[in-house]
C-alpha cells in the first residue's frame, strides 16, 4: 500500500513539474499566474528585506531543495560506474586507433554501441529530479520576474561593476538579477552538495 501511495505521488509530483517545466514557454497566463500565487507566499520579503538579499534567500532555497532531490532521486553509484567506463574505453579506443589495431578498435566501437541504452538511463535519472526542482524553482523564478516587471526601476551595486538598474542586461538576455542570483547559488549550493556528501564522482 505504501509503495503503491509513493509510485502514485511520484508520477503526480513529476507530472506536476513536466506542466511548471513546459508549461512557462508556452502560456504567458501560466507565467503570470504563478507570479501572483508565489507572491501570496513570498511577497512580504522585499518589504523587510533588500531585494539582493532576497534573491540570495532563494538561491540559498533553491540550492538546498534541489540538493535533496538529486540525493534521493539519483543513483550515484550507478553514474560514477558509468563515467569510469567510459573514460575506460575512450582510453582503449585511442590507444587501439594510435596503434592501428582495426579488430580490437572494431570491437570497442561495438562496446560503445551497446552502452548507448545505459546513456540514455543517465539522462532519464538526470531529468528526473529536475521535474522535482521546477516545482519550487520555476514559481519563485516567476514570482522574482513579475516582482521586477512591476519596480523596474530598483538598483543595485555590484563588485567592480558599479551600480546598474537590476532589470537591464549584463550579457545577451542575461539580467543583473539572474546574474547575481547565479553567483550567489553557486557558493550556497558547493556548500551544502559537499555537507550532504552529493555528486561526488572521484
Amino acid at each position: 500500500m505504501n509503495a503503491q501511495l509513493t509510485k502514485s505521488l511520484d508520477k503526480a509530483a513529476m507530472a506536476v513539474g513536466f506542466v511548471l517545466f513546459f508549461g512557462i514557454m508556452i502560456s504567458t497566463q501560466l507565467r503570470t499566474g504563478l507570479g501572483v500565487a508565489t507572491g501570496y507566499v513570498v511577497g512580504w520579503l522585499p518589504e523587510i528585506l533588500p531585494f539582493h538579499v532576497v534573491l540570495f534567500i532563494m538561491a540559498a532555497i533553491t540550492g538546498l531543495y534541489a540538493s535533496l532531490i538529486q540525493k534521493y532521486t539519483m543513483d550515484w553509484e550507478f553514474l560514477r560506474t558509468q563515467q569510469e567506463k567510459m573514460k575506460k574505453l575512450q582510453r582503449n579506443m585511442k590507444e587501439a586507433q594510435l596503434s592501428g589495431d582495426q579488430a580490437r578498435t572494431q570491437a570497442l566501437q561495438n562496446e560503445q554501441m551497446k552502452m548507448v541504452s545505459e546513456q540514455g538511463k543517465m539522462m532519464q535519472m538526470q531529468f528526473k529530479p529536475m521535474l522535482y526542482i521546477g516545482i519550487i524553482s520555476i514559481p519563485l523564478f516567476m514570482w522574482a520576474y513579475s516582482f521586477i516587471s512591476a519596480n523596474p526601476n530598483m538598483m543595485m551595486t555590484f563588485p567592480f561593476w558599479g551600480t546598474h538598474p537590476i532589470n537591464t542586461t549584463v550579457l545577451g538576455p542575461i539580467l543583473y538579477w539572474f546574474y547575481w542570483y547565479f553567483i550567489c547559488s553557486l557558493p550556497v549550493s558547493q556548500v551544502i552538495r559537499k555537507a550532504l556528501d552529493i555528486g561526488s564522482m572521484s
